[in-house]
This record gives structure tokens, sequence and C-alpha cells, in this order.
């Protein structure tokens, strides 16, 4: 997660108990010993690269109001690709050659069986992670943080006449309201291609070599390495405002928290790309709060109320609580579909 806002401004079907599921013979499954090789190259280069990617914004010194910043930023979010091959090509030299077949199966990218699911989750995490965000939203008004206009819309009204020439007349807020947010699941495609730049590493290759150490050790290292790597833009302020050791700290446990529930999806069907498209819809509503507050309204800091901030990790972790009280973490839901 990067809250890249490259998309616009703006769970699960029990199995059946009477039939259960044969489990799906896997390359990823067969590991019994996490290839630590492996995981070394891959925290090195996704690492290395995102710091390398990043240099011209810390070399240029404009911080978060670089024209370059959001260019870099979205191709900062293929290195863990990158990354992935070089582990790949690791553990090629130590498990042999698998073929390209057995490398996409690996990585969860085919095939997409059972494809119900995989489709079910993947539309179920368009919608729910954009619902977190707007969730935490409403905590944050019910807290009185900040105050929001969910009819003249008189903030977004603001932003918008600000970016036009003086003397042209806005269009209709409500409509561009409506467009923004019917864009969101939109966003969530477009943004597709770039998440899958990240996931394929996160989700793809890294929870499943991790997987050995149990279920939640996996989750929670790969979710927080992916909060460690975010952190030459955090470092500037990307996210929270914040430029020092916090900021890191804060988008690791982002990370983490949404790293789980984006790694369930990746357990329970075998598939990275629920996780692709959770991740694309997550940014493209990352900014759903400068849409619905008020023009008079207080400014909460990014670091408890932004999309990432710490309210919006209680929402997340409230729906952890909710998939493990139903039984979603359980061995036999996942082992089988782990790809």
């Amino acid at each position: 997660m990067s809250d890249e806002q490259t998309g616009p401004t703006i769970s699960t079907t029990p199995d059946s108990a009477a039939m259960p599921e044969a489990p799906v013979p896997d390359a990823a499954a067969e590991r019994r010993h996490v290839p630590w090789a492996a995981v070394a190259v891959f925290a090195v280069v996704s690492c290395g690269l995102a710091w390398l990617v990043a240099a011209p914004l810390w070399a240029r010194g404009l911080g978060m109001t670089d024209p370059l910043l959001l260019v870099l930023a979205t191709v900062m979010m293929l290195t863990p690709a990158i990354a992935t091959v070089a582990a790949l090509l690791v553990e090629r030299r130590q498990r042999g050659e698998r073929g390209a077949r057995g490398i996409l199966r690996e990585l969860g990218m085919w095939p997409l069986k059972p494809v119900g699911r995989t489709l079910g989750i993947s539309a179920a995490a368009i919608v729910a992670l954009p619902l977190l965000i707007a969730t935490g939203l409403l905590v944050v008004g019910l807290l009185g943080l900040a105050e929001f206009d969910l009819v003249g819309f008189s903030g977004f009204e603001a932003q918008v006449a600000a970016q036009l020439p003086p003397g042209t007349p806005a269009p209709p807020i409500v409509l561009l309201v409506v467009m923004q947010l019917v864009m969101i699941p939109i966003g969530a495609i477009i943004n597709a291609p770039f998440a899958f730049g990240e996931e394929v590493g996160w989700r793809g290759w890294l929870l499943p070599a991790l997987r050995p150490l149990g279920v939640w050790p996996a989750l929670l290292i790969s979710g927080a390495f992916w909060g460690f790597w975010h952190s030459p833009l955090i470092l500037l302020g990307y996210n929270f405002g914040l430029t020092d050791i916090t900021g890191v700290l804060l988008m690791i446990l982002a990370c983490m928290v949404l790293g789980v529930l984006l790694g369930w999806t990746r357990l329970r069907t075998g598939s990275v790309w629920p996780a692709v498209f959770g991740h694309g819809a997550f940014n493209a509503a990352a900014g759903l709060g400068p849409l619905l507050v008020a023009a008079d309204s207080p400014v909460p800091p990014a670091w408890l109320a932004g999309p990432a901030g710490l309210i919006t990790c209680a929402v997340m972790a409230v729906l952890v609580a909710v998939l493990v009280a139903a039984g979603q973490f359980r061995r036999d839901r996942l082992d089988a579909r782990l790809g």
C-alpha cells in the first residue's frame, strides 16, 4: 500500500460442509522450510530499488511539493515485482527448474481456481476496502475530529473553485461527487497494473515463502516488511506528514493490519488477484476524506484520521477480528488454497 492517488480523488462465501474441498497441488505448498536466501535477496533488491527510485526526490530537496513525487511513487510500486524475479532466480538454483506454468501457479497468477471464489472475493475486496476508509471517516466524525458536509460538499466545492480560472462557473458539485464515487471501483481496475507490481511480491511470493513459519507470523512479517519498504517516501512526509521514524512505524502498523486482510484473500483463494484489486481499490479511495469534509472543518492529523491512520487501522483490525471469529483463518480453509 503506498496510498499513491493514482486513481480518482475521490466477505466471503462459506464452504459447503457436506463436500469438503480437495487440496489443490501447488509448487508453493511443497515448501517445508523458508527459503531464507531468496527472502534475503528479495528484501535487498526491493528496498534497494525503492531507495534508488526515490533518490531524485531526496536529491532535489523539494519533499512533498516535488512534481516528480507521484511519478516516482508509481514507479516505485513496480520494484517488488523485480525483486520477485530475483528471488525466483535464487530459488531456481535451490529447487530446480519449475517451468513458466509452475511459477505462475506459485505466484497465484494462474489458474484461477476456484473461479467463483476468486472472482467473488476480488469483487468483495473492491467494495470492502473503500468501505473501510469510509467507516474510518465515520468514526472521525463521531469523535468530533472533523465535520463532514454530505449535502453541499462545501469542502470539495472550494477545492474545485480554487482550480478554475476566475469567473468560470463550476459544474454541479453533486454531479462531480457522484462521478468521483462511481470512479472508485473503476480506479481499482486502473490501478491494478501498479498494484500488481507490489502484490506479486508481497502476497504473490513473500507471503507463501514465509508460510512455513505459520499463518500469522507469515501474514504479520510480510506486512511489516511491506510497511518498511515505504520508508523512502514516508521519511519525506508521505501519508502522515511525519519525517522521522514515527512515520515509518505507523506505516508498518498500517501495512501489517491491511496486509492481514489482503493476505487472507491470497491464502483463501490461492490467487494474488483479489489482493491486487483490493490494493488498487484502497489507493483509489484514499482521497475520500477531502471529498466529504466541510469547508470550515478542523483538519485532523493524517497519522490519526488519514486512510492509513490509526483510526482506519482500528477499523481494519475489527474486520480482522470478525474474520477470525468466523473461522476464516482456520488452517483447513487456507492451506489447501496456498499458491
